[in-house]
């Protein structure tokens, strides 16, 4: 057709797993319409917030526009970062992480993640009281929703569970699909023991709502820090 229409990929968590769990997965420069890259080290670059990062596969795919020329150091010096005063520390502990870890240790990490997010779902369905929508067996992630017969829903569990320490989101998937809600479950760095206290503290929170019932979670109060 004679179009060329470069890719950005928005990786702000997978671009920090793919590349150590799933090498053989093409998804980066490896496919050549892929322009350009964005992930977070704040999610699992293991950086506290907020640090992020983009990459272009040469000069020629960065858009002249996004280029500011500054002078006010004693020369035209091109930039595209985000101008003013800021602070660093998150650029030096990612830059720390990454001479620290390299990538065997990313690799270990982001296979741990996974291996906890893949438990947890696992023994999330083992009790038989909720749906899995996804497993953690790509991002260490999973999510699930409560059985159509229950007798609460996903947002009476969240509140439950945060009286507990776990902030666990429950919310309405997008339109076409509002009668759908679920819990989300993010597995950062930690263990089997952190993924088995939660667990533990799942039980409590079903055999509570057994007892009750629910119909209080959506409409409670936003939680407080």
């Amino acid at each position: 057709t004679g179009i060329d229409i470069p890719v950005h990929v928005d990786g702000a968590s997978g671009a920090m797993i793919a590349p150590f769990v799933d090498p053989e997965l093409l998804w980066d420069f490896r496919l050549p319409r892929v322009a350009s890259i964005n992930t977070s080290g704040h999610k699992y670059g293991r950086v506290y917030p907020g640090v992020g990062w983009i990459i272009w596969r040469d000069a020629a795919a960065l858009p002249e526009e996004l280029v500011f020329h500054v002078n006010y150091l004693g020369g035209d010096m091109p930039t595209f970062a985000l101008n003013f005063s800021r602070p660093g520390a998150q650029v030096a502990v990612q830059y720390y992480n990454f001479l620290r870890l390299g990538r065997d240790g990313y690799r270990a990490v982001q296979q741990g993640c996974r291996n906890v997010a893949m438990y947890g779902a696992e023994q999330v369905a083992a009790t038989g009281r909720f749906d899995l929508l996804t497993d953690g067996s790509e991002l260490p992630v999973f999510a699930f929703t409560t059985k159509p017969d229950s007798k609460f829903d996903v947002f009476d569990l969240s509140a439950h569970l945060r009286e507990r320490g776990w902030q666990v989101p429950a919310y309405t998937f997008p339109a076409n699909r509002t009668d759908l809600a679920a819990c989300r479950v993010v597995v950062r760095q930690g263990s089997r023991d952190a993924a088995d206290l939660f667990l533990d503290d799942l039980g409590r929170a079903v055999a509570a709502l057994d007892r009750t019932g629910g119909g209080m979670g959506e409409h409670r109060s936003s939680f407080h820090h």
